[in-house]
């Protein structure tokens, strides 16, 4: 064979592994993900049984937060964004003007706990107006000890964990209890690991902090969940019945995935999902979240399906 010959043939071999690269194995069977951390052990626990079921179709899952996710899912970066909270008004805006459409789908429901360190031996339960008046913004370097809060609970300095402001679950927790999503008092230890968190709380009396039931359940043994007064007076701890029974009020909440409708026309990413939806309820409840009734994820699976067969361009909510 001469030279001319053999750099055909080299060519011929060159442009097949590039057709195979950008075919079914290739980056069309790449399915990204980012977003909540709180949605984030369904999705990946998802994942990880989907790859079992589709070995060739790559699954990524990261968290940087809900509002996080949304940036990145808002520019196109990413097929699919967890979220623990509904889209906001001008995420909304910013998906007009960058041409992103998408679907909401629910996939399950998670409580918010509320919780002290174990050797707190003052605190029985808290009134959400007590807990606005520890979180809202004027509270800041005025309300700064537990006395401040109740007058018979001692003078000790208060030390407040949440997550960081691009959590979703911050943003559910200010609406909930400050009343507007966003606003609170500054002086807190943000993160947006958990673990950083229950670190944080674990190893101060004074600290009072907040965050997802399911990570409260991977490390009760560390921690002491403080009972929230519901509007019918009623001290109530989170738990999968009383989340899913609505009387673990006003701290409870459905969790999201959004699909982008340009990533939806893909297969790999409607079997993906599809998939998410026949399996998050046995999943969420393995972890610890309170999982849908069986008909509500087929009628998500009805709206997927809706959703990726239009033809035109809409957003689903």
């Amino acid at each position: 064979m001469n030279i001319i010959n053999k750099a055909f043939a080299f060519l011929l071999i060159l442009s097949g592994f590039l057709f195979t690269s950008c075919g079914p194995s290739g980056p069309s069977k790449e399915i990204k993900i980012d977003g909540s951390s709180t949605v984030y052990p369904i999705t990946e626990a998802v994942a990880e049984e989907y790859r079992s079921e589709a070995p060739n179709t790559r699954v990524t899952v990261g968290f940087s937060g809900t509002g996080g996710g949304f940036k990145k899912f808002l520019r196109g970066e990413t097929d699919i964004n967890d979220a623990s909270r509904a889209i906001s008004a001008s995420e909304t805006e910013t998906a007009k003007e960058n041409g992103i459409d998408y679907v909401r789908l629910s996939v399950a429901f998670d409580g918010l706990a509320v919780v002290a360190n174990p050797e707190n031996d003052w605190v029985d339960y808290l009134t959400v107006e007590e807990l606005k008046k520890i979180w809202r913004p004027s509270s800041q370097g005025k309300v700064t000890h537990w006395s401040d809060v109740r007058e018979e609970w001692p003078d000790k300095e208060l030390h407040l964990f949440g997550p960081g402001v691009a959590s979703g679950t911050y943003d559910y927790f200010t609406e909930a209890i400050v009343g507007e999503s966003g606003s609170s008092r500054g002086d807190f230890t943000a993160s947006e690991d958990d673990n950083v968190l229950v670190q944080g709380v674990s190893t101060d009396q004074s600290a009072l902090g907040f965050f997802g039931l399911a990570f409260y359940e991977e490390n009760m043994d560390k921690l002491k969940l403080v009972p929230i007064e519901n509007e019918n007076g009623k001290k109530v701890k989170p738990s999968m019945k009383t989340v899913s029974n609505d009387t673990y009020s006003p701290l409870s909440r459905p969790l999201f995935i959004y699909v982008n409708k340009e990533a939806a026309k893909r297969k790999p990413v409607q079997d993906f999902v599809n998939f998410y939806l026949s399996n998050a309820g046995k999943l969420a409840k393995q972890i610890g979240y309170v999982p849908m009734p069986d008909s509500a994820y087929q009628a998500q699976k009805e709206k997927f399906k809706a959703f990726y067969s239009q033809s035109d361009t809409t957003t689903a909510e």
